[in-house]
């Protein structure tokens, strides 16, 4: 990873998304907030395409695809220390020849990266996720002890880059009432508690917890009692998240040596060329990608990216 001289800026570059969307107006909205650093550079990264709001085309879909390569060579080479990225209509990327399932996993892939994880963070809340997009029906097949340790110990390292030098995390249950014992499910013992003890070997620094009940840990991290939950599956997490933090919540790809982050949200093309978007979400991460990079300095020699 690149470091800075402690006199230079950090260069945090931003992508327009689909440009029939939302990203053009979030995005600037977000760069003329005075809640944005001053001690910091941002760039665009990609041209401005003719389009119509509201309505996306093969034209916007193949500009935000190619403004995404951008932004990962950009991160590669480190010409750029973080990236934001605008919401991008997947189904318009998919008929362009966009190969992934979103922009987690392409920036994973261009900058080589096997181990990453999806997380999204708000003003309160913040969650990991041990499976992302299947069907509900496969999710206790596909959990696995070791991948529930692999994120534990990327959210941790992110956790840390994010100031929190001790992170508190806990592991959501699987099944209503953690199981019950094993009356309705087992993976809690089965599955989920050996993952607590393998974290707690791995990284003596962090404190992790559970299986948590998955019907109370949450609210009991919003007060505070833990920095962040690893959910087991996609919709216990983003469920209490957008209940919580809707405006605030940004998607973060732990794992990759240099942050991308992204508001989350989509492209609202409903709203789109109304000055009706909300940026609150394009702040943060705007501010989370700023405060990364200033940490990089710091970032304890623990295997952390």
């Amino acid at each position: 990873m690149r470091r800075r001289t402690a006199l230079s800026r950090p260069v945090i570059g931003y992508t327009l998304g689909d440009q029939a969307g939302i990203g053009p107006e979030i995005i600037g909205k977000a760069l003329h907030s005075p809640a944005l650093s001053p001690h910091a550079e941002y760039r665009q990264i990609g041209q401005r395409v003719d389009c119509t709001p509201g309505r996306p085309s093969r034209n916007t879909a193949e500009a935000a695809f190619e403004h995404l390569e951008m932004a990962a060579e950009a991160l590669s080479r480190g010409t750029i220390d973080a990236v934001v990225t605008a919401p991008v209509y997947k189904e318009g990327l998919h008929r362009v020849g966009f190969p992934f399932p979103g922009q987690t996993e392409f920036f994973a892939d261009r900058l080589g990266v096997r181990d990453f994880a999806m997380c999204l963070t708000g003003e309160r809340l913040t969650v990991a996720l041990a499976t992302t997009h299947m069907a509900l029906a496969d999710v206790p097949g596909a959990l696995k002890t070791e991948e529930l340790c692999r994120v534990g110990l990327l959210l941790a390292c992110f956790l840390r880059r994010m100031g929190r030098e001790s992170p508190r995390i806990a592991l959501a249950g699987l099944n209503p009432h953690n199981g019950e014992s094993g009356a309705f499910g087992d993976e809690e013992k089965r599955l989920i508690a050996p993952a607590v003890a393998c974290l707690l070997r791995a990284d003596k620094e962090a404190r992790f917890c559970g299986p948590c009940v998955p019907d109370c840990v949450y609210r009991d991290a919003v007060g505070g009692l833990y920095d962040a939950v690893i959910a087991p599956y996609h919709d216990q997490a983003l469920i209490p998240l957008k209940l919580i933090d809707f405006e605030s919540a940004v998607n973060v790809t732990i794992g990759l040596p240099r942050l991308r982050v992204s508001p989350d949200h989509g492209t609202a093309f409903g709203i789109a060329g109304k000055n009706l978007a909300d940026p609150s979400s394009t702040i943060r991460a705007f501010q989370l990608a700023v405060k990364s990079s200033l940490s990089d300095e710091i970032l304890p020699e623990s295997g952390c990216p």
